[in-house]
């Protein structure tokens, strides 16, 4: 594979101007990769797919033939405005070698892409590579994780140092690695994706509106016998939340709740499911308690476990997939980017 073609997919939901900032970067850092960028709205219907055509138009991006800009008629999230991405394709109607991921309020810095690339080059039982991902104050995020666990739902609810010691090897984020590291998830803010994986074990479930759907497909991966690894020299900056509004959630969206169902019901089965939500009601409530004892701060959402218990009662003989699907398009459209 001596000149592997990219696919650079970027999704836009209602932020057109932080997209084409964006998209800038990947211009960037895209020259002298064989490949193209392609920026998906994903049914914003604000006028952003209008705005991004002139504007990739006005500075001579499309003429290029390196970019195009793709409208979805749907706003059916995350995954499913990837996939579309990922159908659309080069313009030549080939398929690209790789396919990379990268959110709207994201911008990789020198040689981001090209060290994703030559990593998936040169370890062929990777199929997918993500960056270091930091805020644009120098700050680390997060984004090497294992996979969610019962174990890990009760150690991230309880946030004691008793539990914390005692499921440490279930602690969903691991310490940020500094050298090259295989781990078993990773964040979708910038993530490389080899095509040969994606043809064996396709693309995102689009039952997934918002979270868990690249920790599906990471776990989808590795049950295909491919790895996921976290690569420190590739740098991301994200602004993180742009347009989901995490930081600022006065109640736990609907569609986290489906998808978090979801993801535990299908990988490990309804009773293992129902499990993992005691384990996080059962840690929530030992938190609830320190912060009446010991005046902790509030670290969930208001209601949270209100909102918990009622949406597992609602969903207790539902099947997962039916109820997120039922939901999910009834909550807020939001897509690219939930950290």
């Amino acid at each position: 594979m001596s000149d592997p073609s990219i696919l650079t997919i970027i999704l836009n939901y209602q932020t057109p101007d932080m997209t084409l900032k964006s998209a800038e970067a990947a211009m960037r850092e895209m020259a002298g990769l064989r490949g193209e960028i392609v920026i998906v709205d994903n049914g914003s219907g604000d006028g952003s797919f209008e705005r991004l055509t002139d504007q990739a138009k006005a500075r001579g991006w499309t003429g290029s033939g390196r970019l195009r800009v793709v409208a979805s008629c749907r706003n059916g999230g995350f995954g499913a405005g990837m996939n579309f991405g990922m159908q659309a394709g080069l313009s030549d109607g080939s398929r690209a070698d790789f396919v990379y991921l990268l959110n709207s309020d994201a911008w990789p810095e020198p040689d981001a892409i090209r060290i994703l690339r030559d990593f998936l080059i040169d370890h062929p039982k990777a199929g997918m590579a993500g960056s270091y991902v930091k805020g644009e104050d120098g700050e680390p995020h997060r984004t090497a994780f294992r996979f969610p666990s019962a174990a890990g739902e009760f150690e991230m609810s309880a946030r004691t140092g008793v539990f914390s010691r005692l499921f440490a090897k279930s602690i969903v984020p691991i310490p940020i690695p500094k050298v090259d590291t295989r781990i078993d998830w990773t964040a979708g803010a910038s993530l490389m994706l080899r095509s040969d994986m994606l043809d064996q074990i396709g693309g995102f479930d689009e039952t997934f509106f918002l979270y868990y759907e690249e920790t599906d497909l990471c776990r989808r991966a590795a049950q295909a016998g491919w790895e996921t690894w976290y690569i420190p020299s590739s740098e991301v900056v994200h602004v993180g939340s742009a347009s989901t509004g995490m930081k600022e959630w006065g109640r736990t969206p609907p569609y986290w709740l489906d998808s978090r169902l979801y993801y535990f019901s299908k990988n490990h089965g309804a009773i293992y499911a129902g499990l993992a939500t005691v384990s996080r009601l059962s840690g929530t409530l030992i938190y609830d308690l320190r912060r009446l004892v010991q005046g902790k701060p509030q670290a969930d959402a208001d209601y949270f476990l209100r909102d918990l218990t009622a949406h597992a009662c609602r969903n207790l003989f539902r099947r997962p997939d039916i109820a997120t699907q039922a939901t999910s398009m009834k909550t807020a459209p939001v897509t690219e980017d939930r950290k």
